[in-house]
């Protein structure tokens, strides 16, 4: 008879943490659809503290956090979201845009470098998994300016970041990245801009090796 009991209020609690885990994440994909990142979050958090396992929920909880410039948190929900789902090419791409934010905005050397590699690493992965994807052109974009940005900290930071040739390789990358652009839209002058400039301090810089 106890052993029912307890049986049955075991089911009863399991029914109302998935009915309130269930609120949480209707909620918070609403606030998400709406654009409402900070509801959004509000209502994923609680959510996820029932369920860890939610990928939706931890996907659009991630994607909440990049926007409301928690990119710390959105790295590591991301990072939660590819661990149940590894194959998710949005969460590699999403989890680069933050690893890149968060380079660009460090004063930290060691952690620009990390960052700025991570999201090269994720944004790989993100074109592996999913090379027809819709937004292949954004990857690609994102990618190229992660490898001209690495490039030009490599080439231009003193000290043992400063490495001249991983800086001249990660600038070439980023012109090959960046003809994939222009290759499926030749009416990109932003791409052909970005191009313009990755292909001057490439010139530049060789032309200073050849000058040591």
């Amino acid at each position: 008879m106890r052993l029912a009991v307890i049986t049955s209020f075991l089911i009863f609690s399991s029914i109302e943490h998935a009915a309130a885990q269930n609120a949480y994440f209707k909620l918070g994909q609403q606030a998400y659809i709406d654009g409402n990142f900070k509801a959004a979050i509000r209502q994923l958090e609680k959510g996820c503290l029932i369920d860890s396992t939610n990928a939706n929920a931890l996907w659009m909880l991630g994607y909440s956090y990049y926007h409301s410039d928690n990119l710390a948190k959105s790295i590591a929900t991301f990072t939660k979201e590819i661990s149940i789902t590894p194959n998710d090419a949005s969460a590699y791409y999403y989890r680069a845009l933050a690893k890149y934010r968060s380079g660009k905005g460090s004063q930290v050397l060691a952690d620009k470098e990390k960052f700025l590699l991570g999201a090269i690493v994720d944004f790989t992965k993100a074109i592996t998994l999913s090379p027809s994807d819709a937004k292949i052109a954004s990857f690609y974009q994102n990618r190229a300016i992660a490898y001209r940005d690495y490039g030009v900290f490599k080439l231009e930071t003193a000290g043992k970041q400063f490495d001249r040739t991983r800086g001249l390789n990660s600038l070439r990358a980023a012109m090959g990245d960046l003809q994939k652009v222009l290759d499926s839209d030749p009416g990109r002058s932003d791409i052909a801009s970005i191009m313009e400039f990755t292909k001057d301090k490439l010139s530049t810089s060789t032309v200073s090796t050849l000058h040591h």
